[in-house]
C-alpha cells in the first residue's frame, strides 16, 4: 500500500484551473505564474529562468545524490502567419498540433496590445454546398484558416482590430471533468503531469515527510518544440524523472486507468536501472503500473541528454487517450501517477 494520502480535490482542481489557463510554446507566463503560486502556498520557492521556465529546489536528507523531476507547461497552438486578403487569418502550428482535429474549434487570438479576439479555425471555402471536396480535401495550414468574430472583409479591416502577424492562438480547451473520473480535454499533455507533480509535493508536505535527497524541480516551457529540458538544470544530478502523458494505441499496454513506464521512445531506451527502480517501488507499493515502448515520441528527458546531462532518466505517467487530439484520462491513473512520483521522492 502507498503511505501518502493524496488529495484528490487539490489534483482535479489545480488540473482544471492549469487547463482553462492559455499556454502555448512561446506564450506561457499565465501558466507559469499559476505553478509558481501553487508552489509558494505549499512553502516552496521557486524562479524563473531565463527562457522563463520555473525552476525550485527542494532540501532532502541527503545532498549525496541529487535528483531532476520535470513536467512541462507548454501546449500546441498557433500563431498567426498572414493576414489574408480576404480579412480572415493563416496560421503556423506550434509543435505537433493535428490540423483535422481542430477543424472548427473556438479560439482566441491575443494581440500585442492586449485585446483577446474570438473566433474559429475552418476550412477555406468550407460550405459543401459550393466546395464538392469540402468532406474530403486536406486539412493543414495551407487549407485552414481563421474565421474572425468581428466585422472584417479585408486586411486592413483585421489590422485595425489590432491583430499582426505574430500573435498568438489559444485553442478552446474544452475542460469536462465528470463524477465518473474521466477529464476530457485538450492539453492534458503534460498539463496532468504538472499537476500530478504539484499534488506529489502537496502529500508530502501534508505528512511532514522529506525528500530523500535533495531535488531539484522543473517546470519547462519548451518542451513541445524540443528544448524544454534543457534549461538550467544542475550538473550533479544523479537521477532525472520526467513525467509526461502516457500514450494509448493499438500494440500498447497501457490505458486511461493507469501510470505507464516508457521503457523506450524514438530516441532509444531510457536508463534500464533507474527504470527498474521505478518499477521496484511500484510494485512494492501495489501500484499497477504498464510498461510500454513509443514509436513516435520524445521528451524532456531526451533533450536533457543531448544537451549534456549525465544523470540517470526515466519517464512516467498517467495514460491519455487520443494524444495531441481531444484529449482524456481518468483520475484513477493520475492518482496512481502521483502516488508513484510520493513514493520514488522519499525512496533511498
Amino acid at each position: 500500500m502507498t503511505r501518502f494520502e493524496i488529495d484528490k480535490d487539490f489534483l482535479k482542481r489545480v488540473l482544471v484551473d492549469l487547463l482553462n489557463t492559455p499556454s502555448p510554446t512561446g506564450d506561457t507566463e499565465w501558466a507559469i505564474a499559476l505553478v509558481e503560486n501553487e508552489l509558494e502556498v505549499l512553502g516552496i520557492q521557486s524562479q524563473r529562468t531565463i527562457k522563463g521556465a520555473l525552476l525550485a529546489t527542494i532540501t532532502g536528507l541527503s545532498s549525496e545524490k541529487p535528483r531532476g523531476i520535470t513536467a512541462h507547461v507548454d501546449t500546441l497552438g498557433a500563431i498567426v502567419t498572414q493576414i489574408k486578403s480576404n480579412g480572415r487569418l493563416a496560421l503556423t502550428n506550434i509543435g505537433g498540433l493535428m490540423w483535422p482535429t481542430v477543424e472548427s474549434e473556438g479560439v482566441t487570438i491575443a494581440t500585442r496590445g492586449g485585446r483577446q479576439i474570438r473566433g474559429s479555425i475552418v476550412l477555406a471555402n468550407g460550405a459543401v454546398h459550393v466546395n464538392k471536396i469540402a468532406g474530403s480535401g486536406p486539412r493543414d495550414a495551407s487549407t485552414m484558416e481563421l474565421r474572425i468574430d468581428e466585422r472584417t472583409h479585408s486586411a486592413e479591416e483585421t489590422r485595425m482590430l489590432g491583430i499582426d502577424v505574430g500573435d498568438f492562438v489559444y485553442i478552446d480547451p474544452k475542460v469536462e471533468a465528470g463524477d465518473s473520473g474521466f477529464i476530457r480535454s485538450r492539453f492534458l499533455d503534460d498539463k496532468a503531469c504538472v499537476a500530478i507533480l504539484l499534488a506529489a509535493l502537496k502529500a508530502l508536505k501534508d505528512a511532514q515527510i522529506t525528500p530523500a535527497y535533495d531535488t531539484t524541480i522543473l517546470i519547462s516551457n519548451f518542451e513541445e518544440v524540443g528544448h524544454g529540458g534543457a534549461d538550467s538544470l544542475p550538473a550533479n544530478l544523479h537521477e532525472m524523472l520526467i513525467l509526461d502523458m502516457a500514450c494509448i494505441g493499438d500494440g500498447l499496454q497501457g490505458d486511461e486507468h493507469h501510470c505507464s513506464i516508457c521503457i523506450k521512445d524514438s530516441t532509444g531506451p531510457y536508463s534500464k536501472g533507474m527504470t527498474d527502480k521505478i518499477r521496484a517501488i511500484a510494485d512494492n507499493r501495489g501500484i499497477d503500473i504498464k510498461t510500454d515502448i513509443y514509436p513516435f515520441y520524445g521528451s524532456d528527458g531526451s533533450v536533457y541528454w543531448r544537451a549534456g546531462g549525465q544523470a540517470q532518466v526515466a519517464l512516467i505517467g498517467p495514460g491519455v487517450d487520443t494524444s495531441h487530439g481531444y484529449e482524456r484520462t481518468h483520475m484513477d491513473a493520475l492518482y496512481d501517477t502521483t502516488s508513484l512520483v510520493t513514493e520514488y521522492l522519499v525512496e533511498e
